[in-house]
């Protein structure tokens, strides 16, 4: 039986390991084997539940695919204390903004009542990708229905000199001002943001389809 290191080898594309590269620079060149997302996110389907425990047992892992590997499983488990167990046993070896990214579980969307407080501790964590993972959550799951004007302070009270965390903060207040304009205007207009993620932020919102040309012309005015 193949190893499910052997399987991402088989599933490789060279071409696409050398584009894939460039995406993620705070990754080792030689650790990406240049898989693509469709191609994992089917292996993860595909593996027996046997070899998903044993390779989720398995960290740290070696190469960036496994890592990508590990999230697209976990986004499958459908038990939600299960879910936020592997998740938290995961990130502390995230280490890249994709594999971040690529961390979101299903069956979150079902929990929202017991996810805000996992929210908060993993943003308060202090740890780059932790933040950005929890930051990403309040962003996916909390800018409508279940949103609260004071889950803007959490992503504002942030202080980081950690690119892909104001990254992450502009890419929340961008979005929360397509979605929720009238409390996250707020923040731009009092200057609650520091100068580079409230300059980011703006950025993303004018180049956003969700925000009218209006309010973008509006939102220029408070570059900093």
């Amino acid at each position: 039986m193949l190893t499910t290191e052997k399987k991402l080898r088989e599933l490789a594309d060279p071409a696409y390991r050398d584009f894939q590269k460039k995406l993620v620079p705070t990754v080792a060149e030689n650790s990406v084997l240049g898989v693509r997302i469709p191609d994992i996110r089917r292996l993860a389907k595909e593996l027996s539940a046997e070899e998903r425990a044993e390779f989720l047992s398995g960290l740290p892992h070696r190469f960036y695919d496994e890592n990508i590997l590990h999230s697209a499983i976990l986004c499958n488990i459908r038990v939600y204390s299960e879910a936020v167990f592997e998740t938290e046993r995961f990130l502390p070896f995230v280490d890249n903004w994709a594999v971040c990214d690529t961390l979101s579980p299903k069956c979150f969307s079902k929990h929202r009542a017991e996810l805000i407080q996992n929210i908060k501790s993993w943003i308060d964590s202090g740890e780059t990708y932790t933040v950005r993972f929890g930051l990403g959550m309040l962003m996916r799951h909390y800018l409508d229905d279940g949103f609260r004007p004071e889950y803007l302070d959490w992503a504002a009270g942030i202080k980081t000199e950690e690119y892909y965390v104001s990254m992450m903060i502009a890419w929340y207040f961008a979005t929360a001002l397509a979605k929720q304009y009238d409390f996250a205007v707020k923040f731009i207009e009092e200057h609650r943001l520091d100068r580079l993620t409230n300059n980011r932020t703006i950025q993303k919102a004018v180049e956003s389809f969700r925000i009218t040309d209006e309010r973008k012309q509006y939102l220029k005015s408070f570059k900093l």
